[in-house]
């Protein structure tokens, strides 16, 4: 994938005619293909699913549960193991309700200093229903996580581990591949948050051993709305329902229910059709492109915006370097607040994002309230690269 490649596939976005987007981290912006795939359901083959047995019905049944199959063969699960959520947050939420029954009983969950609100709220909630403590893997100054500090966390006292697979703050990409082999080899189960890594590298659950992974399909050109939720067959089959009601189960009687086979154990109620029909069309996207093209993209934009800003004075760069990272720039002016310089940069029609990135914890640590985020996927451009580091410049100017 190349400038060129890039300049062609920002075509098939209607909304990048009028703005310089830099905050897909938050989320995607979507193509044609995927908005067409929508309509069309809306339009055409819209009905409800496993309900009717007339043909509009069966049609989106099948539409529906073809979708499961695409994220199956995306990430390299079984089409069971694969539960369509709200989002990530709810797919942890999810975790959160129903873990109880199945862990170890041991007193510890292991997280990093890196994660987002919603793959440590739940748990410190968890924590306080269940009489747990939470531990915390730390951050490094390169901005990678301690792995030598992990193996002495990690231990025979830790229920669960609940790691994110890529930060949203810096781009890190973590070797859960290791912190999950290290979590097996203790007993403990394994949560992996995907929302930042799924859209922008390869990921096979199976290669990397983990009981469970959530991510969300507008973050990968998808719908909002829509969310995954893998976990292994054979947890998800012991584990209790999240919700409750029709769908979800096989039969009823006045005093008693018997729970459906997977997924539809814990897919209760009319789901979100539309929003599976559009995230298959947005795998399908992803996949002609290619996960390695899009990853070595977002690197090669990068490495470009670290060129042009490392170095410059009053530029402070929170980044683990373009080989150990996703496309994701986070940096702050010397005397300037993120939300500033964010809205210097609207006004040139650059988008990106400013704040804490809901990741309060890790800003306390890094002992800054937030910075300024930008965030390329495989629809920037060089050029986009240029209008982000001239709207820093000209920030720079008007509060020197």
């Amino acid at each position: 994938m190349d400038n060129n490649v890039a300049r062609g596939l920002k075509e098939d976005f209607p909304i990048l005619k009028s703005c310089t987007y830099l905050d897909s981290a938050a989320t995607t912006q979507k193509p044609r293909q995927v908005i067409d795939a929508m309509s069309r359901f809306y339009s055409s083959q819209y009905a409800n699913i496993h309900r009717g047995v007339y043909k509009l019905s069966q049609e989106a049944t099948m539409l529906y549960e073809d979708a499961h199959t695409e994220v199956a063969d995306f990430i390299g699960s079984e089409q069971d193991e694969v539960i369509f959520t709200r989002n990530t947050t709810e797919s942890i939420n999810l975790l959160s309700y129903t873990l109880h029954e199945i862990l170890p009983k041991r007193k510890e969950i292991v997280l990093t200093e890196l994660e987002h609100h919603s793959n440590l709220v739940p748990w410190q909630q968890f924590a306080k229903r269940h009489g747990m403590k939470l531990r915390f893997i730390p951050l490094k100054k390169n901005f990678t996580l301690d792995y030598g500090a992990a193996e002495k966390l990690i231990s025979r006292n830790t229920a669960l581990i609940a790691v994110n697979h890529v930060s949203n703050v810096f781009g890190t990409i973590n070797d859960v591949e290791r912190l999950v082999s290290l979590a097996a080899s203790k007993g403990a189960l394994s949560v992996v948050d995907g929302a930042q890594a799924v859209p922008h590298k390869r990921v096979d659950v199976k290669k990397l051993g983990c009981d469970f992974y959530a991510f969300s399909g507008h973050k990968m050109l998808g719908p909002t709305g829509i969310g995954v939720l893998y976990g292994k067959r054979e947890l998800l089959g012991k584990m209790p329902p999240f919700l409750t009601g029709g769908d979800m189960i096989r039969s009823v009687s006045f005093d008693s229910a018997e729970w459906n086979d997977l997924p539809m154990k814990f897919e209760a109620g009319t789901p979100h059709i539309a929003g599976a029909v559009g995230l298959a069309e947005a795998i399908r996207y992803l996949q002609k492109i290619g996960m390695d093209e899009i990853l070595s993209w977002e690197r090669t934009l990068l490495k470009a915006a670290l060129k042009q800003l490392k170095g410059r004075k009053g530029v402070f760069i929170y980044s683990p370097g373009t080989e150990k990272s996703s496309g994701i720039l986070s940096f702050n002016l010397q005397g300037v607040h993120s939300h500033d310089v964010a809205s210097i940069l609207d006004e040139r029609g650059v988008c990106i994002r400013a704040g804490h990135h809901c990741a309060m914890p890790l800003m306390s640590k890094l002992g800054i309230t937030g910075t300024s985020r930008a965030s390329f996927y495989l629809y920037n451009t060089l050029e986009d690269v240029k209008r982000l580091v001239s709207g820093i410049e000209h920030a720079q100017e008007v509060f020197a």
